[in-house]
Formats: C-alpha cells, structure tokens, sequence
C-alpha cells in the first residue's frame, strides 16, 4: 500500500530533523556556528534590530548553518569512497570548505552593517 502525501512528508521532516541533531550532537564546526547563532540572536534581542534586520540576520544564520552542513557531508561521502588521502578528495573538501567560507564571510558582513552602527563605531 502506498503511503499518503502527508505521511511521507513527515517521515521525511523526521530524517530532516535526525539530521540536524547529529550534526549538533557530532561536528565541531556545526557546534560553534550554533553557539554564534545564539549569541547574534541575543544580540539582536538586545539592540531591538529592526525586521528587516532580522530577516537578513536569519538569513545569514541559515545560509552558513546549511552550508557547514553540506561541508560535512560532502567530507563523509569523500571519507567513505576514499578513506585514505588522495588528492582530488582533498580537493573536493577544501572546494566544500570554500563555499562554507563564503557563507561565514557574507554573514560577518550582515553582522557589522546591522551592529556596527548600533555599537557607536560609525
């Protein structure tokens, strides 16, 4: 029998679910990222940024989190095909990493467009 819309959705928002909490629970990375995603939003909190403010602040949370996800599992899947060093797997990784700096970069950006003007720097 073949299992209703509703029910495969859920299932699957249970995986997704799973999914984040091993990476909460597993990578360092993810961790980190995670305590700087608290500590924005109180910062947000504090300042009383506006909601275009926190629409962008969530964005770049979002992206980066998302992005240190992927990272890690594009190195899992490289691990496995290829537990030993090789060269192209490297690659792959340091390409995966790339695209996490990225992400970090354009987040730090937002912070200081939205904070540094709240702390009096400008």
């Amino acid at each position: 029998m073949k299992k209703s819309f509703i029910a495969t959705r859920i299932k699957g928002g249970y995986y997704a679910a799973k999914g984040a909490f091993l990476l909460l629970k597993n990578e360092a990375s993810i961790q980190v990222q995670f305590v700087l995603a608290v500590l924005i939003t109180a910062a947000g909190f504090y300042f009383k940024i506006s909601n275009t403010e926190w629409m962008f602040q969530i964005f770049a949370i979002g992206l980066v989190m998302a992005s240190e996800g992927l990272n890690t599992a594009a190195e899992e899947i490289a691990n496995f095909v290829h537990p030993d060093f090789h060269d192209k797997i490297g690659y792959i990784k340091d390409i995966a990493a790339g695209a996490v700096f990225f992400a970090a970069i354009a987040a730090v950006l937002v912070g200081c467009i939205i904070y540094i003007p709240k702390l009096g720097w400008l």
